[in-house]
């Protein structure tokens, strides 16, 4: 089949090989931490100190790690991809960015973003956020990391199905297929006739709706795969 155009999935396994913490280990704890403790509203509500510096620790952490082969992979099939592409990370790290990738949404939200919880701005931000900061833009003390907790909608979802529905081949990298709703991407991606991928270290929960599944190291298996597209 002709391919013109492209959605990647990207998730927690295409960063692990840089040194971070895949989100949910095989115990359900993230860094030590119980999800429901650090990645819902009611977790904010109730311990706003906690989940802050939970998110201050992860985005300080940014600053031992550096992309991976496989992030340098995907930068360069941006530069040089001719047709749509569009990269899709569940990541809340920059190193997509690092390694130079464009064409890209953080469905999740990112650690080196704040978001204001009264009037929604967004706002760049690297350095701790202690709560009951203020918004640069209104100025009320309710700044919180820039992260899509559990019961909230992920960002930019309109523009990603548009992309998923008029995609030619929908790849998934390092995703445990278990997360909605980027879980459900690739029903959606071969509903409308998509061939569909998986990269990853093992098969995940959705390895058995892609047309074909390739296991091993993303820093492997990701510049493989650019090699194989760009050819």
């Amino acid at each position: 089949m002709d391919i013109e155009n492209i959605v990647i999935l990207t998730g927690a396994g295409i960063s692990a090989e840089s040194g971070l913490a895949t989100f949910r280990g095989p115990d359900g704890l993230w860094e030590g931490h119980r999800v429901e403790d650090v990645c819902t509203p009611e977790a904010l509500a109730h311990d706003a100190a906690l989940v802050h510096r939970f998110y201050d620790e992860r985005r300080a952490a940014l600053a031992d790690v550096r992309p991976n082969p496989a992030h340098e992979a995907l930068a360069r099939f941006d530069a040089q991809w001719p047709g749509d592409l569009l990269i899709v990370t569940q990541n809340v790290d920059d190193l997509h960015e690092r390694a130079g990738a464009a064409r890209l949404i953080h469905m999740h939200g990112e650690l080196k973003s704040a978001l204001c919880a009264a009037c929604g701005d967004t706002m760049a931000w690297s350095d701790t956020l202690p709560p009951g900061s203020s918004c640069p833009t209104c100025h009320a003390p309710r700044l919180r990391p820039d992260i899509v907790f559990f019961g909230e909608v992920p960002y930019r979802m309109d523009e990603i199905d548009a992309a998923v529905r008029r995609a030619d081949l929908f790849v998934s990298i390092g995703t445990s297929g278990a997360v909605y709703p980027a879980a459900g991407f690739v029903q959606t991606a071969r509903h409308c006739g998509a061939r569909t991928l998986e990269l990853n270290l093992e098969p995940s929960a959705g390895s058995h709706l892609f047309n074909e599944t390739r296991l091993g190291p993303a820093s492997l298996l990701v510049p493989a795969l650019v090699e194989e597209l760009l050819a």
